[in-house]
């Protein structure tokens, strides 16, 4: 019934996308949220941030009572366009890092971590102007199940590796390709199979394989499904 309650409080439009690592979501879903006019949420970044910020703190990863501890202190968190800032602080490219990638899906599997950023991320959303597109691992199925638009973006194992090999190359942080691979199945496995909102895609959720597609054409199917759903409410809000 608690659900239902936060549901009726949503007036402006949300659209979903889930998805594993590598599969696209943060640079589809910001591209789809410009286009749009909706705000866009990272939701990933804001796990990753929790690592970044536990590691820092010398605190592990699955301590339950340092985690819960920190996240009662705050982490400081907000986003300045495309940029993440913890205290001031721009950590963009701190939380991308293949460690801290590790520590994200650890972070993410614990309770506590996700009853507290829970009810951050609906905030986001439901405090969004014209609407928001999140991205995440559990949006359409836990954060948001009512969503207007879900997607569940995925690619062949090896397509959503070279994109993350080739991202991390980009940004001086040279790792072999089978050591990302490898890495990639760890932390699917861990998404998958952990008991805490698992990622699945939600029955109703749109799957868009990205394999072998460059991002327009992602990003174009994307929002023609999205425009088709959303019509009517977004002519209402002009």
């Amino acid at each position: 019934m608690r659900r239902k309650r936060y549901l009726r409080c949503v007036t402006a439009p949300i659209v979903a996308i889930d998805g594993p690592a590598g599969a696209g979501k943060s640079t589809v879903a910001r591209q789809l949220a410009r286009k749009l006019g909706f705000s866009m949420i990272d939701t990933g970044a804001i796990y990753r941030s929790v690592a970044l910020v536990a590691r820092r703190a010398d605190v592990a990863w699955d301590d339950d009572e340092g985690l819960r501890k920190l996240l009662d202190t705050g982490l400081g968190l907000s986003f300045q366009e495309d940029r993440v800032l913890l205290k001031g602080h721009d950590v963009t490219e701190a939380i991308r890092t293949p460690e801290i990638s590790r520590g994200a899906s650890v972070v993410s599997a614990r309770p506590v971590v996700r009853e507290k950023l829970l009810g951050l991320q609906r905030e986001l959303g439901l405090h969004a102007p014209r609407g928001a597109v999140l991205e995440g691992r559990d949006i359409g199925t836990v954060v948001f199940p009512d969503a207007q638009v879900k997607f569940f973006l995925t690619a062949s194992d090896e397509a959503r590796a070279r994109r993350r090999h080739d991202e991390l190359a980009e940004k001086g942080l040279p790792v072999p390709l089978e050591e990302v691979l490898t890495d990639q199945r760890r932390r699917d496995k861990d998404d998958t199979e952990r008991a805490i909102a698992p990622l699945k895609p939600a029955p109703d959720a749109i799957l868009v394989d990205t394999t072998g597609l460059d991002l327009e054409a992602v990003v174009d199917r994307c929002y023609r499904e999205a425009q088709t759903r959303l019509r009517h409410l977004i002519s209402g809000q002009s």
